[in-house]
């Protein structure tokens, strides 16, 4: 099993939107592009909303079924670790292995040494296709990428090595998540964790990389753009090199997590791959859910009601929802307006507000990272949710296409400016 060039991650948090996400995909191969869909959905937002991996498994294949869908689709067991991969292994056919919590554990002796012997021979500048500059290796480098990764890699190798038992070779594709270290990766840092890799075994796919900048929750990117640049040019080029160097997948592709809604950088990110030939992953972030807000809220009566209602309860409940999402988010409590005057707000106000289009004055980015974590909160209304859900599917559903397809989409892989 090999992913295919350019895919999409595409997370729908109440399993009711997956016909409508895969008509993006529709409208692009009906322009050339091929793009597939990976339905991604973590254990925490299973366990907040009620559901469970295989749920996932079955709004993919019937949104598939809808639509006639021909080619390659996957189901994404997102961010597991070993003590919750068992929970996905029937329904998933696309891990990503997260191993934040190993990052900067110091490793065994006797690993760090076997690492930094086998990547003697990479002391030296290392010249990759692409780069103006060469990648300067030092033995120190190697020790001290050692001593912050490694133990990380031998985690996603032990986590590897279990999905591998039990799905066989060929039958899962792999990513593996480094975008939670602290600082970016350097050129000669991803190519070590790339040699790391390929010495444990784990035959990645995919690999996430952290860059400069905020990539906050349902907003824009937040940072240098320019610098940005840099580091995605880099990394693209390193992985390509890294595919002849360590005998990875040829299709080994860089993937950008909580990538939705960074309207800022696509065009970067455009002209990057092209430059490469390069793939692209990129894994979006509750930009449905927020289109199921904005649809709730544009159909009027009670689906208005209940989107205020969901902002009214986050706000009340502002630091039980933003506690797992701290460095995730960057919420200016002062520029949340009162829940009475929301109240008070139509249809148009309260659409206005939350759509992130930012050339519009009432357009409030923190006001959408509160809504964007407020999914509890609906998840806790039961049916009182789902009921007008349905009801305002059509609404919904328009929304929800036009988001990932003329949002994300054809910026990403259409548009050349």
């Amino acid at each position: 099993m090999k992913i295919e060039k350019y895919s999409i991650g595409i997370g729908d948090r109440f399993g009711h939107q997956g016909a409508a996400q895969l008509a993006a995909f529709v409208k692009m191969k009906e322009r050339g592009i091929d793009i597939v869909p990976v339905w991604n959905k973590s254990n925490r937002e299973h366990s907040l909303i009620g559901t469970k991996p295989f749920d996932v498994r079955i709004e993919a294949d019937d949104a598939v079924k809808k639509l006639g869908w021909k080619d390659s689709y996957y189901v994404d067991a997102d961010h597991i670790g070993i003590n919750t991969v068992d929970l996905f292994l029937d329904s998933s056919n696309y891990f990503t292995l997260d191993v934040a919590d190993f990052i900067g554990k110091e490793p065994a002796r006797d690993d760090l040494e076997k690492f930094t012997e086998a990547c003697r021979k990479y002391v030296r500048n290392l010249r990759v296709p692409g780069l103006k500059e060469n990648i300067l290796i030092t033995q120190e480098m190697i020790e001290a990428v050692g001593k912050k990764y490694l133990s990380a890699v031998k985690e996603a190798g032990k986590i590897y090595r279990h999905i591998l038992s039990r799905k066989r070779e060929g039958n899962f594709i792999t990513e593996v998540s480094t975008d939670e270290s602290s600082e970016p990766q350097t050129p000669a840092e991803l190519f070590l964790i790339l040699a790391a890799l390929a010495q444990e075994g784990v035959m990645i796919q995919t690999i996430a990389t952290k860059f400069t900048g905020e990539f906050l929750k349902g907003v824009d990117y937040v940072g240098d753009s320019k610098q940005f640049a840099k580091e995605f040019e880099q990394d693209v080029a390193v992985i390509s090199y890294a595919v002849k160097e360590f005998s990875f997948p040829e299709n080994l592709k860089i993937s950008v997590h909580s990538g939705s809604d960074k309207f800022s950088i696509y065009p970067i990110i455009n002209r990057t791959i092209k430059k490469f030939n390069a793939g692209l992953h990129l894994k979006t972030a509750g930009t449905t859910w927020l289109e199921e807000v904005i649809g709730l809220a544009k159909s009027g009566g009670e689906g208005l009601h209940i989107a205020k209602d969901i902002y009214v309860q986050s706000y009340r409940r502002f630091d039980e929802l933003t506690k797992p999402y701290l460095t995730v988010i960057d919420i200016d409590a002062t520029k949340l307006p009162a829940p009475a005057a929301v109240k008070g707000w139509n249809s148009k106000d309260f659409v206005l507000v939350l759509k992130h289009d930012q050339s519009c004055p009432q357009y409030n980015n923190s006001f959408r990272q509160l809504v964007h974590i407020g999914y509890k909160i609906a998840a806790e209304m039961g049916e009182r949710f789902t009921t007008a859900l349905v009801a305002s599917q059509k609404e919904i559903n328009a929304g929800v296409t036009e988001n990932i397809y003329q949002r994300h989409l054809v910026p990403l892989f259409l548009n050349n400016d």
